[in-house]
């Protein structure tokens, strides 16, 4: 009976550790107002980081760019950026110039703010926001503010103990 009572003691404390490594499950609109799941490119057997931006954001229109330097680098070897503007599909407009400003090379997806409430990161404080996830779809990193190419291919390094990436 104690030894059953242990084994249930430590599943309830694993579960949610378990929980928590899954990808999100974050459905938000692409650009063509189709319905996209944010796990369709996370958790797929490369490093995955989600951008949240918004087209206002001044910041954001500084240093996105980055993220495509770094898009180009590592798609076809190890990594993607995934985008996601929080502009709102009735700002779709809005979006679109900044992708084409920018020459976002990646994946862009559409939603609010609440929606970023959905990826299980914390609080949200504001754009840009970076979430960096495992090649198993775990969140292992959250940062607002500016972020650089160089930045998260260190990241990416430290985590693989010093693999280039």
């Amino acid at each position: 009976m104690i030894k059953s009572f242990k084994w249930l003691s430590l599943l309830l404390f694993l579960f949610p550790l378990f929980a928590w490594s899954a990808s999100p499950s974050v459905v938000l609109k692409d650009l063509g107002g189709k319905d996209r799941n944010v796990n369709e490119f996370i958790g797929k057997g490369k490093w995955t980081v989600v951008a949240i931006w918004a087209h206002d954001c001044v910041i954001c229109n500084q240093e996105i760019h980055q993220m495509t330097f770094f898009h180009d680098a590592h798609k076809e070897k190890d990594a993607i950026v995934l985008g996601v503007s929080i502009d709102g599909y009735a700002n779709k407009a809005d979006a679109l110039k900044f992708i084409d400003k920018h020459g976002l090379n990646f994946t862009n997806l559409i939603g609010g703010p609440e929606s970023v409430a959905q990826f299980h990161a914390g609080r949200f404080i504001g754009t840009p926001t970076f979430y960096i996830y495992s090649p198993e779809g775990a969140l292992l990193a959250t940062k607002v503010g500016a972020m650089t190419q160089e930045e998260v291919e260190d990241f990416i390094n430290k985590k693989t103990n010093g693999k280039k990436v």
